[in-house]
């Protein structure tokens, strides 16, 4: 054969392997509203940027009639390209072939496409769409799975690891996006579940839809596995390309600076955060009147609400912000808020992202519920992560700052690099309506008119502790600041701070309160 049949027959080979499971397969998909696997990574990634490798690959299986059939691609694509200009390694399976079904190739493809991305040092996209285990190809399909929870372990702190869950994922499957870093939903898209209503309903005799077991909300909203929501498959791309410009692309970088930007006129810090500590506000409006160009990119909003969690730049650099949200039961730390942001200090401190806390809160959640759900054990991860974190660290305390849960904000004694208070503070053991209760118990008792008295005591209280200048005298703040000047303070802190150096223990690794 002459070349040019050479290239005639390669370019025939390709375009019929590209087609995945066929016409009819891809008419199906579309029926279900959803893009076929190659539509996502050319949606997702810059154009013309998609370099596709094992294209070619076949599956090996010879038992139930597997012999006889041909799986192009074995049901995965992997490849790499960039978002932003900014390099990547992905994989997305396609469920047009077999379901989407995972084999050993299949297996064996999305191993490489990791391994290649950790030895490149850059960030792994995973689009999952997947009926789970190929059932007649028996353990090696569980081998295979093993293999890519090993690999994702290994890749943690190491690169950024992306799952966008655009289809079923079910079963042993979960566990891989379980372990990456952020987890991406689409509504009526998404589902993810351990075992399926059908399996619920023959063990527990329940009925519920896969919609209501392991739908987009669910994940979003109650389960807290799903780290972004988003209505339609653009919209998801859109929020990845948005996550991928914040984050640096492997644990030996710094994001990418960016141009500076003042914050948007409009955003006047001091109209925002009322005096009385018993009236709430959004606190997302404050960290916008402080970020470049007010934006501010959450992460987890719809789940553990009363704390926030996201990106923003100061000065042009990734910084990521954890907050208390008085809008949501007071701020208060749980059980889930706790897992929220211990998780997500863990992954800017692996990742070179220095963190600004935002600190307005009571304390810690009381109640039968929370102890029992184990909010001791909760409650300590935040303790952990920001103990052990030796990324620049800044806290800003807004008004409320007691009991636990001013140490738990990334104080001074856990280690905070700047402890900034804003003169409304109040850092206390606890409130003080209940602290007068306890202090000052004897003389409301036997006053003559016991309300009167209590209410003395609570201004009492109140001038004694109720502020920032008892913690600041014994050095515990470094500068009681003006609303105003709260931006200009972080951005020196963080400029100070550039090449801030910390020793830990010589440890093989930590024990966290898991």
């Amino acid at each position: 054969m002459s070349l040019r049949s050479n290239v005639l027959d390669l370019r025939k080979r390709k375009k019929e392997v590209q087609k995945g499971g066929g016409d009819k397969a891809i008419e199906k998909q579309a029926a279900m509203g959803k893009l076929t696997a190659r539509e996502r990574i050319l949606a997702l990634l810059d154009k013309n940027s998609f370099h596709e490798y094992d294209l070619f690959v076949e599956h090996a299986a010879k038992d139930f009639g597997m012999e006889g059939k041909t799986l192009h691609g074995d049901g995965v694509i992997i490849g790499t390209g960039t978002i932003y200009n900014k390099p990547v390694c992905i994989f997305a399976q396609d469920f047009t072939v077999a379901g989407g079904s995972l084999g050993l190739m299949h297996a064996r493809k999305i191993t490489k496409i990791m391994d290649h991305a950790l030895k490149m040092r850059v960030p792994l996209i995973g689009i999952n769409d997947s009926g789970g285990a190929r059932i007649q190809e028996g353990v090696n399909s569980l081998a295979g799975y093993g293999e890519i929870f090993f690999r994702n372990t290994l890749a943690s702190g190491v690169i950024p690891q992306i799952s966008v869950i655009l289809g079923p994922c079910a079963g042993g499957a979960v566990y891989s996006p379980a372990l990456t870093d952020f987890v991406f939903v689409v509504e009526n898209i998404s589902k993810m579940f351990i075992t399926g209503p059908s399996v619920i309903k023959s063990v527990l005799g329940e009925e519920i839809s896969m919609e209501e077991l392991g739908g987009a909300k669910v994940h979003a909203e109650i389960t807290g596995n799903a780290h972004f929501y988003a209505e339609t498959e653009l919209e998801c791309f859109e929020q990845i390309k948005t996550l991928i410009s914040y984050i640096p692309r492997s644990n030996l970088k710094k994001a990418l600076a960016h141009k500076p930007k003042a914050p948007l006129k409009g955003k006047a810090i001091d109209d925002i955060v009322p005096v009385d500590p018993r009236i709430p506000y959004d606190m997302r409006e404050l960290i916008k009147s402080i970020t470049d160009g007010s934006e501010f990119f959450e992460v987890m909003e719809g789940f553990a609400p009363n704390i926030i969690i996201g990106f923003g730049r100061m000065d042009g650099e990734t910084v990521g912000f954890v907050a208390n949200q008085p809008m949501v039961l007071a701020g208060v730390l749980d059980c889930d808020s706790s897992d929220k942001a211990a998780r997500f200090i863990r992954y800017c401190d692996a990742f070179n992202i220095p963190i600004v806390t935002m600190e307005d809160l009571p304390g810690y959640l009381p109640g039968v519920d929370q102890e029992h759900a184990g909010v001791i054990r909760h409650g300590a991860k935040i303790l952990y992560a920001y103990s052990e974190a030796t990324v620049p660290k800044i806290t800003v305390i807004v008004r409320k700052a007691y009991g636990g849960g001013y140490i738990a904000m990334n104080s001074r004694h856990l280690r905070a690099d700047f402890v900034f208070a804003w003169p409304t503070a109040e850092i206390a053991v606890m409130g003080p309506e209940g602290a007068a209760n306890i202090v000052f118990r004897k003389e409301i008792s036997e006053a003559e008119n016991p309300e009167q008295m209590r209410q003395l005591k609570i201004q009492e209280y109140k001038e004694k502790f109720a502020n920032p200048y008892v913690a600041a005298a014994q050095g515990y703040i470094d500068e009681v600041i003006e609303p105003g000047e709260t931006r200009s303070r972080i951005l020196h802190a963080l400029q100070v701070s550039e090449n801030k150096t910390a020793s830990m223990p010589n440890k093989k690794h930590g024990i966290p309160p898991f």
